[in-house]
């Protein structure tokens, strides 16, 4: 017995020093390539070393602990953030995915079929990620690394897991240029180009109307959470950010839950002071709440105030936040856990993502993400194919450190407008407020911390783009495929 666990340790020895540190600067390349670094180029080269560093490895052990290493250099630095919300969250997310990735590398073989297999296994990792565990945990995900890109123009034909294959094709045809496997790159370069250029000419949508628009961003310090924040003081600062708008606004977009009550909103002294804002300012107010249900729920949801100062609308947060607006096996992880994990747990709305604003004899319907939602790509290709034609992100990060969830969140709201071709408008209460148009290029944006409130025209946009119509199941089938024609291939190979 002792024998074994010396091979073993003996051979982990072996494999930290030939197949880990490679791999790992691979996935340094690739985080420094996602915000808020944003150097996107760095993820073809990180592909590419993942690519060369496969060719000279053997065995599905040392395999694995390749994937294994490139996937730590990446989602590690790339979620760090974490810290702040759950500590053992972000180390059981770090190396939960790091084994799938790891696990998927392991079964790439050596040969030329890496250049269809490593894509595929990557795509439907990233899957995953969308969907599992708690209903997914997209951070750091590939396809963020091109949001600033010529590239991220591509996610409109098939959606942030085609963007997700793109990214590492480029990555391999780099790899066969380095090794002058000219026919091979000129291949992969040619489909890249191909795919490119279709996706410069798909349907987009097209602009209906404008409107005039005002987000609000209170201000304040950045890193502190509700339970040591005054919820009147959060409140007041974003009334007299109102104050600070110049012109004419339709409408009027506050954060998430910056009204955040202990009692129901209805009958809340809030509630009377947000219909009078909207009276005097003759607009569309659209207010995040966070109020207290009952002793163990709360809600979080935007309400669409009118000109008269009547509720017309409500949306309710669907897609929650794991350990942060609820606990997952709370009866389990209670008597363990630490103070900060949420004493109720948020009750997540059924309601279709999308508010419907009367203006005289027509209707603006808008679609709305909350936040984390806006992670999920599939939140806001519900909004879109319900009839939305301007896309909402209300938020709230003031509660974590640093930049990067913040920048992250903008790169997201960056790739829903490009996937769905519309303007989305994502409104913080210190930061980062943004409008962003169709194409996914950032019109303004706050600092953090400031109060500000950003003002302009937007489009309101109709028309589906392929990504929004079909979603990711062609590409999730595709890459199945694949692997599955990789796998029949390399047993007849043997």
């Amino acid at each position: 017995m002792v024998s074994i666990f010396r091979r073993i340790a003996l051979s982990f020895r072996s494999i930290t020093q030939k197949e880990v540190l490679k791999p790992v600067c691979g996935g340094i390349c690739l985080v420094l390539s996602l915000p808020p670094w944003g150097f996107w180029p760095l993820a073809f080269l990180a592909f590419a070393i993942l690519d060369q560093t496969l060719k000279e490895t053997n065995g599905a052990t040392f395999r694995f602990f390749t994937g294994f290493g490139f996937a730590v250099g990446w989602i590690f630095p790339g979620t760090f953030w974490m810290i702040a919300l759950t500590v053992p969250g972000y180390f059981v997310q770090g190396f939960l995915f790091s084994g799938l990735y790891a696990l998927s590398i392991s079964l790439i073989p050596r040969s030329m079929l890496r250049l269809i297999a490593l894509p595929a296994a990557f795509t439907l990792i990233e899957a995953v990620r969308y969907r599992w565990p708690f209903g997914g945990v997209p951070l750091a995900t590939i396809a963020m690394s091109q949001s600033n890109s010529p590239f991220g123009q591509t996610a409109r034909f098939l959606g942030p897991l085609f963007l997700t294959a793109f990214v590492i094709m480029c990555g391999m045809a780099c790899a066969m240029i380095w090794e002058r496997k000219w026919r091979h790159a000129g291949l992969i370069v040619s489909v890249l180009l191909l795919f490119w250029g279709v996706s410069t000419i798909a349907p987009k949508g097209s602009a209906v109307s404008t409107i005039d628009i005002a987000i609000i961003q209170g201000g304040g310090e950045q890193g502190t959470r509700a339970i040591n924040t005054n919820e009147r003081e959060v409140f007041e600062r974003h009334v007299e950010a109102t104050g600070l708008i110049q012109g004419n606004p339709d409408v009027v977009l506050w954060p998430e839950d910056v009204v955040n009550l202990r009692q129901l909103f209805i009958d809340s002294p809030e509630r009377l002071e947000l219909s009078d804002l909207a009276e005097d300012l003759d607009t569309w107010l659209l207010a995040g709440i966070f109020e207290r249900l009952d002793e163990t729920s709360n809600a979080n949801a935007t309400v669409a105030i009118g000109p008269d100062g009547e509720i017309y609308d409500r949306y309710d947060k669907v897609r929650l936040v794991p350990f942060g607006e609820y606990v997952p096996f709370r009866s389990l992880i209670e008597p363990f856990a630490p103070e900060y994990l949420p004493v109720r747990d948020t009750v997540p709305g059924t309601a279709p993502p999308n508010l419907t604003l009367p203006f005289g004899n027509n209707a603006i319907n808008a679609g709305i993400s909350i936040s984390w939602e806006i992670f999920f790509e599939d939140r806001s290709r519900s909004a879109i194919r319900n009839g939305g034609k301007i896309l909402l992100n209300p938020t709230n990060g003031s509660s974590y450190w640093l930049r990067i969830l913040q920048t992250q969140q903008v790169a997201s709201s960056q790739l829903r407008a490009i996937e769905n071709g519309r303007w989305v408008l994502q409104a913080a209460p210190t930061g980062f407020s943004a409008i962003i148009n169709s194409d996914g290029k950032v019109m303004q944006r706050t600092s953090i911390s400031e109060m500000k409130v950003l003002e302009g025209q937007v489009e309101l946009r109709d028309g589906l783009t392929i990504a929004t119509r079909v979603g990711p199941l062609p590409m999730i089938t595709i890459s199945i495929i694949s692997l599955g024609a990789v796998f029949i291939y390399s047993r007849k190979e043997h």
